[in-house]
């Protein structure tokens, strides 16, 4: 199974607009960051997590070849405002794209790509099945049990996703402690790390260390990275083993589900 990640920026990504720090000035790519979505190589098939509005060009930079299932952490714009450029999939592989979000999620993306989901569609509309989903009640897709995790993103409830040995978790503030069992004995942790300084809805590069120090994964990345973290590869440098910034592009490898 391969982890891909298509960007791992926060909100307004890296650069910023209007900015002039180091981090924005930085010709190092790393530096440069697309906001955060990964693609999941699952088998034959590619699974989206999160189509922010970066997608197009994420899919067209990492060619990704199919879109098989789009799963979302939650509704906020950074991560679902790119989901009518899923079109083009629609016509390369001949059918529907299921999507997989809790009812916040879900209620959020009818009103917003409400043309996608009217009783008669217009022609050229994504063509998409909406399948609500709850955390703690795992469902099986294309043969591989995904289990949808429950945290905080301050007071917003939304998902993260366990699968196989890695776990999804962005957008983090809080983990509740019923999520904590379900992120024991994991390969790969990814997790955001907004930057350095506390941050009201996001965990800082402190306080995610600290929930690596305490999940002990075999490897952890940190992604939703803002310009305040600092240049990659200076925080790199500061990072305990086995603990690292992901960037766009970065390709991770986890043990196939059983």
């Amino acid at each position: 199974m391969k982890l891909l990640f298509l960007g791992t920026g926060t909100s307004q990504g890296v650069p910023m607009i209007g900015c002039d720090c180091e981090v924005c000035r930085s010709a190092d790519v790393r530096d440069q960051r697309f906001r955060s979505s990964v693609a999941l190589f699952v088998r034959d098939k590619v699974w989206v997590i999160d189509t922010g509005p970066d997608f197009r060009m994420q899919a067209l930079r990492y060619r990704l070849p199919t879109v098989d299932a789009i799963l979302f952490t939650h509704a906020h714009k950074d991560h679902t405002a790119g989901l009518d450029d899923v079109r083009p999939y629609n016509y390369l592989q001949n059918k529907r794209i299921p999507l997989y979000a809790d009812a916040l999620a879900a209620a959020q993306l009818q009103r917003e790509f409400s043309y996608a989901f009217g009783e008669v569609n217009y022609p050229g509309v994504p063509l998409l099945d909406l399948w609500e989903i709850q955390a703690l009640s795992p469902f099986c897709l294309h043969g591989v049990e995904v289990w949808p995790l429950p945290l905080w993103h301050y007071k917003l409830p939304i998902l993260g996703y366990r699968i196989g040995g890695l776990a999804y978790l962005t957008d983090v503030s809080r983990i509740p402690e019923e999520t904590w069992p379900y992120l024991e004995g994991l390969e790969v942790l990814v997790l955001s790390a907004l930057r350095r300084e506390p941050h009201i809805a996001h965990l800082h590069l402190e306080a995610a260390l600290a929930v690596v120090a305490q999940l002990k994964p075999q490897r952890a990345y940190f992604t939703h990275i803002s310009h305040l973290m600092g240049r990659h590869a200076q925080v790199e440098l500061e990072l305990p083993e086995g603990v690292f910034l992901a960037y766009d592009g970065l390709e991770v490898l986890v043990s196939e589900p059983a």
